[in-house]
């Protein structure tokens, strides 16, 4: 198992995300508000409050989605649609996905559909 974490930048792909990781098999996720490190030292850091400029007019807070990923082979699917979404990651502001493995999950309801299914996207 593994515990997926994208910090989102741009919130307005959110749904499309959520959307697609039902099309894909995974049942749920958790989304949080989050505010990144360069927002909240902008005003006391010189270093950061010269790129202050970089945050006018954006969204104060971006989204943390936590997803428990069951099964392997829905893992590479998850990323590659978030991809797909957001683009590859390499242009600053898009965000920030890892993986950790998990141990133990409590509470955990099952996967839409297994591995043997055909791939919805």
């Amino acid at each position: 198992m593994k515990l997926l974490v994208l910090v989102l930048n741009e919130t307005d792909n959110l749904n499309e995300i959520l959307e697609g990781f039902l099309d894909i098999g995974i049942r749920g996720a958790t989304v949080i508000d989050s505010t990144g490190m360069g927002r909240i030292l902008s005003p006391h850091v010189p270093l950061f409050g010269g790129l202050s400029h970089l945050f006018s007019g954006e969204r104060p807070a971006n989204k943390v989605v936590f997803s428990i990923i069951q099964q392997d082979c829905f893992l590479q699917e998850a990323i590659s649609m978030v991809e797909r979404v957001v683009g590859d990651f390499k242009e600053p502001g898009t965000g920030i996905l890892f993986t950790l493995d998990v141990d133990n999950v409590l509470g955990l309801a099952g996967n839409i559909r297994d591995c043997s299914s055909n791939s919805t996207t």
